[in-house]
């Protein structure tokens, strides 16, 4: 700031020092004007001169150091008030652009409201024609027909989900209800629901459970565990996919191991990216990118942190650490 306030006042300073030369040099000049006085006014002006630089910093900078150390919360109460005139030109400006962006967010935000609610309307909509399908496709007696048009069901219904809960993820702390939640009944839900996909592709499930209840909100735990295992699905053919819940320092940890593609140690940094697809399979058309992003988000909400280990060609391990009771505190309290 002290480096700024000399540029801004660069110009009077030069023409002080300008001054002091030209009455310096007259006095060497003109030998009818003793040069010792004129030396010592010179001085004495500079120390004054200096002084009252130092004084008119302090004051002039006070609006501008506020200023700097504005946060982006648009409250203009946290600025210094304005005692020149041209920090009031400032501040009325600062004041109008505040009081503009004000509204103008406030109109973004009712649209992006009613957008949500409007989709959010519409994936519901939806929803009633898809339940339909099922009942009809449930009636067909092709198995090999059956079986393909579940699995575009399926697909459709996960889309769906997906889109349902992308829409949801910036109000999740308003949707929140953190209880005692059973593992089992949540997993074998998710389970049941990929049940044609997975038949298809020659899938099976190996569950161990030692730990047996978490302290979550149920709806978006399942959720999560639906990502992970679409996820695993996904990329596994004719394998067991694997589920175990432990205990390791008061922390339960829920383990879901695939013994799929695996993921490249290149793309691990990115795998919760928004929109991040695999950059091995990169024409892999079926991914959006959005699963894990999605679960990353509602894993921090929880309070729940993830965990992932991965070999191409072995297989993927994803595990969620759950936070103590004590952290669940801090979840409530939000």
């Amino acid at each position: 700031m002290i480096l700024a306030y000399i540029r801004e006042r660069l110009s009077w300073i030069l023409l002080f020092l300008f001054l002091q030369l030209l009455l310096l040099f007259v006095a060497a000049v003109d030998s009818q004007i003793p040069f010792l006085p004129i030396l010592y006014i010179v001085f004495l002006s500079s120390m004054l001169f200096m002084v009252f630089l130092i004084v008119r910093y302090n004051r002039e900078t006070k609006f501008y150091k506020s200023l700097r150390a504005w946060d982006d919360t648009f409250d203009l109460a946290a600025i210094t008030e304005p005692e020149h005139p041209f920090e009031a030109i400032a501040m009325d400006m600062l004041s109008l652009q505040a009081e503009r962006f004000k509204r103008e967010s406030s109109i973004r935000l009712m649209e992006m409201e009613e957008e949500k609610d409007e989709l959010l309307s519409w994936i519901h909509e939806v929803k009633t024609p898809l339940t339909t399908m099922q009942l009809m496709i449930e009636r067909i007696e092709d198995e090999t027909l059956k079986g393909q048009l579940q699995y575009e069901w399926l697909r459709i219904h996960l889309l769906l989900d997906q889109q349902l809960h992308q829409k949801r993820i910036p109000f999740i702390q308003n949707d929140l209800h953190i209880e005692v939640s059973a593992l089992e009944p949540i997993i074998f839900q998710e389970i049941r629901a990929l049940k044609s996909w997975c038949m298809q592709k020659g899938i099976g499930f190996d569950v161990s459970l030692q730990v047996t209840e978490v302290l979550s909100d149920t709806k978006w735990l399942g959720f999560i565990i639906r990502q992970l295992l679409t996820n695993a699905v996904k990329y596994s053919s004719a394998s067991d996919i694997a589920l175990q819940s432990e205990l390791v320092d008061d922390h339960v940890r829920l383990i879901i191991r695939d013994s799929g593609r695996g993921i490249d140690p290149k793309d691990m940094p990115r795998i919760f990216d928004k929109g991040f697809t695999s950059t091995t399979l990169h024409q892999d058309r079926a991914a959006t990118g959005m699963g894990l992003y999605l679960t990353q988000k509602a894993a921090n909400a929880l309070l729940i942190r993830i965990q992932v280990e991965s070999k191409p060609g072995k297989g993927t391990t994803f595990t969620l650490i759950f936070p103590k009771k004590n952290d669940v505190v801090r979840i409530i309290g939000m």
